[in-house]
């Protein structure tokens, strides 16, 4: 055998599995929630189609490992650790409160943000055109809705003198949810009764303290607990024939009065993108978040019958999805 050949012939021995290994590399997403996968279905799939959309076949050129708290907070920090002795090479969060906890684990890692009340606020960015740390993805503008979902009440109620709001203090985002709230609250005169909920069993409580403070109506602020008991509390507003207004439509697919709020399947369609640019080469530091162009007003008719109220003409012809 000639020298030549026998010297390509070990080079090429040598370096095409090296090269072949590179090339079947596939890269590994965290991703990450509190809630049960079930309560966020719509938000994961629009992900995973937003995936799709971009030439990503789970399996075969990317693969997804799903970790869920299924609403005990406690788990996150946990779920976090396990996601990174993976190896992935992002996690994508599904709320503040598991960005909260991928922050603390991590300062290298790439984190994308599926959606978040207030990134800068809460201390994940500094600010939304530049990043400049290891987070970036999707805003949800949480603060500035709460004015908008006021208004919406006193138009269903023109005599609106008290609501109640239902929050939890632990989650990041709340306190500057609440403000903005009490300053909408202000502007449509409107006196408010907040109401913390730390835990599933605090949303009885506060349905009857709203009941007892003589509420016309409640307004959710967004919370993994709250999100995680959608059933039970659709049928405590129906015992307590209190009207309620949502943080996402998915309270009201699931037997919810309304809600006003950014549409979140569309966020995590776009969370796919950042994912993309960040497995291509780009750095989360780079890539400006992002803030909602879609809104959503949704309204369940069959709760509205089951507690005796009646959407007038001028809200209902405004909304987005009418379930019937």
């Amino acid at each position: 055998m000639p020298l030549r050949f026998l010297v390509v012939l070990i080079v090429f021995a040598v370096c095409t599995p090296a090269e072949a290994q590179q090339q079947t590399k596939v890269p590994r997403i965290g991703l990450l929630s509190t809630g049960s996968s079930s309560s966020i279905a719509g938000r994961l799939e629009a992900f995973r189609q937003g995936l799709h959309d971009l030439g990503y076949v789970e399996g075969k050129n990317i693969s997804i490992e799903q970790r869920s708290a299924e609403g005990k907070l406690d788990r996150v920090r946990e779920l976090v650790a396990e996601l990174m002795r993976l190896r992935v090479d992002v996690i994508v969060t599904t709320g503040p409160t598991s960005t909260r906890a991928a922050k603390e684990a991590t300062v290298t890692l790439p984190i994308v943000m599926g959606f978040d009340t207030d990134p800068v606020g809460n201390g994940f960015v500094s600010s939304l055109a530049r990043p400049g740390g290891n987070i970036t993805g999707l805003s949800a503008l949480a603060p500035e809705l709460s004015g908008k979902q006021l208004e919406i009440l006193t138009e269903i109620f023109p005599r609106l003198s008290r609501v109640a709001v239902f929050g939890t203090s632990t989650a990041p985002g709340n306190a500057q949810s609440l403000r903005a709230t009490e300053l909408a609250a202000g502007a449509f005169r409107v006196q408010l009764q907040y109401l913390d909920i730390l835990n599933s069993e605090d949303i009885g409580t506060a349905f009857r303290a709203a009941g007892k403070g003589h509420a016309d109506a409640v307004l959710m602020l967004a919370s993994p607990v709250l999100n995680s008991q959608r059933k039970q509390i659709a049928h405590l507003a129906v015992e307590g024939r209190l009207p309620v207004i949502f943080f996402a439509a998915e309270y009201v697919d699931d037997e919810g009065l309304m809600s006003y709020a950014p549409k979140l399947t569309d966020l995590f369609r776009r969370a796919a993108t950042y994912v993309d640019k960040i497995l291509k080469g780009a750095k989360p530091a780079d890539l400006p978040v992002e803030q909602p162009t879609r809104f959503e007003f949704a309204i369940n008719l069959k709760a509205a019958k089951q507690i005796g109220l009646t959407i007038p003409p001028t809200v209902l012809v405004r909304a987005h999805k009418v379930i019937r």
